[in-house]
């Protein structure tokens, strides 16, 4: 027995295994696509709105493969779906490098977008979900500040790349590489449930030591189902909340254009981007352990009210370039809670019994912001020539998330009291 509480519960090398697989498919990847961007619309002589399309087409590819995602982790072996999934994601990218038209990018978009869903969007919920009854949301947290410290690493790599060996040779090379690392990171560390390692979920056992009969399965799977919550108002609620908060975390696209805008410099610009990182990772850490101690709840509404301060100050204080890099990093501290809230808040509401289904759905807000929020702040700008009504709207988003977040657990309770909650 002594040796046995020694040993390394097998959860925390599954978010071992996680924190690499996000780091490389979500914080390289992902994250490093922007690079690319200049050089292929100068080289292929295309237009950059018209090349960023395929972004759009990203986006829509995700929205249609997400209800099918849960579903599909539900039913095949978690590894077999993990591995076609980087093989279609690192493939497509790679394959970006050999296209010679525009369309290449537009058709590749698909594939690319299938395997990251499950890889960088549903994977690391579902399984934390699985493996950790107590500390799940600090897992979490760690899982996704991971991939911002990969994506820093990386992408100063893959610039210095692009511009040694040219856009095509990098494209390939980071593609084949992130299949490569993750490949054997998910062979020797990710497994779908304990039971397939004969174990409890970490900070399950200890409960579960004096209680031998208690049926180990059925505490792990508590909640509704996904067909109750789907008719629920608190599964509305939670996809239109992903939406807000999602299309507020866009505006990190729009941080380097505001601050020109208003007469900062590039440096300038570069440097609270920098910032804006170091908020990110320190969300990502903060969201997960406050949540394992108070609660996804009061821990949104918390996220919410930084938010709220953190654009004040960039409609109002601006000019200071002191404030403006503190607003730029609390606006990092909230955009982190994407990645960490939205699960956690999907696993308070709706439980873990159908998880992987409930939030493959609810996570329909995700990709509906992508389309839309980027496009309509850009076109705001274009008309009034300024981002001050985009802030206004992004408080207003904000200050309506708090009250979907009190609709969805009002949602709950309904859920509750009809006994559908089990």
């Amino acid at each position: 027995m002594q040796q046995k509480k020694k040993k390394i519960h097998f959860a925390w090398w599954v978010l071992f295994g996680l924190a690499i697989m996000m780091g490389v498919a979500r914080g390289g990847i992902n994250n490093a696509a922007s690079l690319f961007l200049t050089p292929v619309s100068e080289d292929l002589g295309v237009g950059m709105g018209q090349l960023t399309l395929y972004l759009s087409v990203s986006s829509i590819a995700m929205m249609v493969f997400l209800p099918f995602a849960g579903k599909i982790m539900g039913k095949y072996d978690i590894r077999i779906v993990l591995i076609v999934s980087i093989l279609l994601q690192g493939g497509a990218f790679a394959l970006f490098g050999m296209m010679n038209s525009v369309w290449g990018w537009y058709l590749l978009a698909i594939p690319l977008s299938v395997g990251s869903v499950l890889v960088t969007q549903l994977a690391g919920p579902v399984l934390i979900n699985q493996w950790f009854k107590k500390r799940n949301g600090l897992a979490l947290g760690i899982m996704m500040a991971a991939s911002g410290l990969f994506g820093a690493i990386i992408q100063p790599n893959v610039g210095t790349l692009i511009a040694s060996q040219g856009w095509r040779a990098s494209y390939i090379i980071v593609g084949i590489a992130a299949i490569v690392i993750v490949l054997p990171v998910v062979l020797l560390f990710i497994r779908m449930s304990p039971l397939q390692k004969g174990l409890l979920p970490y900070g399950l056992e200890k409960e579960e030591a004096n209680d031998s009969k208690q049926d180990t399965q059925t505490v792990e799977n508590k909640g509704v189902t996904a067909a109750v919550a789907k008719k629920s108002l608190a599964f509305y609620a939670l996809l239109f909340f992903l939406f807000l908060i999602t299309a507020v975390a866009s505006f990190a696209q729009f941080i380097a254009p505001y601050a020109q805008s208003i007469g900062y410099d590039v440096q300038f610009a570069g440097n609270v981007m920098g910032v804006f990182m170091f908020g990110v990772l320190v969300g990502s850490l903060v969201f997960g352990f406050l949540t394992d101690k108070m609660g996804a709840k009061k821990t949104t509404f918390f996220s919410m009210f930084v938010g709220l301060i953190s654009v004040f100050l960039l409609i109002f204080l601006p000019e200071n370039p002191m404030v403006f890099s503190v607003a730029i990093g609390l606006f990092g501290f909230v955009s982190s809670s994407v990645g960490t809230l939205g699960p956690l808040l999907t696993t308070s509401i709706f439980g873990t019994k159908e998880y992987g289904a409930i939030y493959g759905t609810a996570a329909l807000g995700l990709a509906l912001a992508g389309i839309t929020a980027l496009p309509a702040y850009g076109f705001v700008f274009d008309a009034t020539g300024s981002y001050l009504y985009v802030l206004y709207a992004v408080a207003g988003m904000i200050l309506l998330s708090v009250l979907l977040i009190i609709i969805a657990f009002k949602g709950k309770e309904k859920l509750e009291k009809a006994g559908q909650w089990n």
